[in-house]
């Protein structure tokens, strides 16, 4: 029972967990002083006859902060296997009633999640799948491409929103319902507005919103230097029928000699500085 408890939680285990399987206090402090356990917190071993990996670390974290805790933010966003790279810090989040201080390495925040909101993922409390894409999506740069993903795949803007909603006040939330909005709308009219803006921004001349070039409008155009720029929105509005119109309309351009930029809403809202040095350069080209 030990060795199948370990192997399902990484290595780590509590003392009520040890209890439960029938071994004593006196038992776990036994393997505590002989070495072969490792404490990581109040409560909370590791077995030391295996990498102390981030599975293990993280869990170890959580665990050390009582039964109530949950995974939060970057590290639920691992565990749910939203990113590559487990955070340095683990942000766990415990009831606002809960006292005591903040560990090495992790990060603390203190409010009631509801029923909702908390799942079990391979036996550790995270926060469920849809505040975490939520969360995640303002935590780091380029996390819009964390949200776009999963809505390609795994949940839909409704139960995204419902997420937020029951959630509002937390830590970047005005940031994450702005990036709701952008994926609510489609995200292509707030990245054409976006484009504008860092246009305008950088000071930059010479060019018309919504021109018409042959039969077709472009987001922005540059007449003179025949330079259209297009602001694409989040990848999970766009079917196989919008991505062949897309490179039709592409081509026909092109085949009028005009130089087509696109731009995703990741590179606007992350890489503003990149978007403008590409379209100075692509001007000063032609």
């Amino acid at each position: 029972m030990l060795d199948d408890l370990l192997r399902r939680h990484d290595g780590v285990i509590t003392l009520e967990q040890a209890r439960c399987i029938g071994l004593s206090s006196d038992a776990v402090k036994r393997r505590v002083q002989s070495g072969h356990w490792r404490r990581c917190a109040k409560g909370v071993y590791f077995v030391d006859d295996r990498p102390f990996d981030d599975a293990a670390r993280i869990r170890s974290s959580v665990w050390g902060y009582g039964s109530q805790a949950a995974a939060s933010g970057l590290a639920a966003a691992w565990w749910h296997g939203l990113t590559k790279y487990a955070p340095d810090l683990v942000e766990v989040t415990v009831p606002r009633n809960s006292h005591g201080r903040c560990h090495p390495g992790c990060r603390v925040r203190r409010r009631d999640l509801q029923q909702a909101d908390i799942v079990q993922r391979n036996g550790l409390r995270v926060t469920a799948l849809p505040l975490t894409i939520v969360e995640a999506s303002v935590r780091q740069r380029g996390g819009a491409k964390i949200m776009d993903s999963a809505l390609q795949q795994r949940v839909d803007l409704r139960s995204l929103w419902n997420a937020h909603l029951r959630n509002k006040g937390r830590y970047g939330s005005p940031a994450a319902r702005i990036l709701l909005q952008a994926a609510d709308d489609g995200a292509r009219s707030v990245a054409e507005r976006l484009l504008i803006a860092i246009l305008k921004s950088a000071r930059i001349t010479g060019w018309k919103a919504n021109h018409r070039v042959g039969g077709y409008r472009v987001d922005v155009g540059f007449p003179d230097a025949k330079i259209a720029l297009e602001a694409d929105g989040f990848a999970y509005h766009s079917g196989p029928e919008e991505f062949q119109i897309d490179r039709k309309r592409q081509n026909a351009l092109m085949l009028m000699g005009w130089q087509v930029l696109r731009f995703t809403w990741l590179d606007l809202t992350e890489y503003p500085d990149r978007v403008i040095a590409e379209i100075k350069r692509a001007i000063s080209a032609r």
